[in-house]
């Protein structure tokens, strides 16, 4: 399985990651991604960047190094209605908004039927395509509800390569039974690195090798072809 796009990264801007645009286009460059999103955090998380940061990224070019880069957040999850802390107008200058629960952002774990739901109601809203680092035991769920959520809105639902790693401990079994659910159902699935340096973009091999055990179909990998991502953004290119 190729991964053409790492789909899931930190700047500097973020707060608590090290390595700026140009860097870790560069490093997407020397690994040979053909797109690399940009998803620092959402303004909740502490220490992240002012929602000013996601209006002013428009000032970021379309193209680095032959690299495609996509203007993209992390969101944070704010209540159980699924709300974020990225408001409508801003979420129109983006190309790729992906959410997800973090501890002292706004919505702490409030047990497995609660979870679910303020995934669910956050995967409702359009501009949503993506949940970040899906198996996260901090916050369990219900996945056969969210493998339908995610059929039933076109959302895809991230395998994390950092979870499976040295993120979330504890992350490996929910993922590979999220992994084995997404295989039978056909939904869709991202791939990102979490990177929060220049060096840890395009590293995937953990979240790839789960994924081909389950009998994950590459068609169902949003980010294994550059034209599947972007008709799955909605991008022309």
């Amino acid at each position: 399985m190729e991964i053409i796009a790492d789909m899931h990264t930190h700047t500097v801007s973020s707060g608590h990651a090290y390595s700026t645009v140009n860097e870790m286009a560069a490093a997407a460059g020397y690994k040979g991604l053909k797109a690399l999103a940009i998803t620092d955090h959402g303004p909740a998380m502490p220490g992240g960047p002012h929602l000013y940061h996601f209006a002013a990224i428009r000032f970021i070019p379309p193209w680095i190094g032959g690299v495609r880069i996509l203007l993209g957040v992390e969101a944070n999850i704010l209540a159980l209605d699924g709300s974020i802390d990225i408001p409508e107008p801003y979420l129109g200058k983006l190309d790729f908004v992906m959410a997800g629960l973090h501890e002292r952002c706004g919505f702490d774990c409030q047990g497995i039927d609660r979870n679910t739901e303020a995934l669910l109601r956050a995967m409702a809203n359009p501009c949503i395509r993506a949940i970040a680092h899906s198996g996260n035991p901090a916050f369990p769920v219900h996945f056969e509800a969210l493998v339908q959520g995610a059929l039933e809105t076109g959302t895809a639902l991230e395998i994390n390569n950092s979870s499976l790693s040295h993120s979330r401990s504890g992350s490996r079994p929910n993922c590979e039974y999220l992994a084995e659910l997404i295989a039978s159902s056909g939904a869709p699935v991202i791939i990102g690195s979490d990177a929060h340096i220049a060096q840890g973009v395009g590293e995937f091999g953990e979240a790839i090798a789960l994924l081909e055990r389950a009998g994950v179909a590459v068609e169902q990998v949003m980010n294994s072809s550059l034209e599947r991502l972007l008709a799955f953004l909605c991008l022309v290119e």
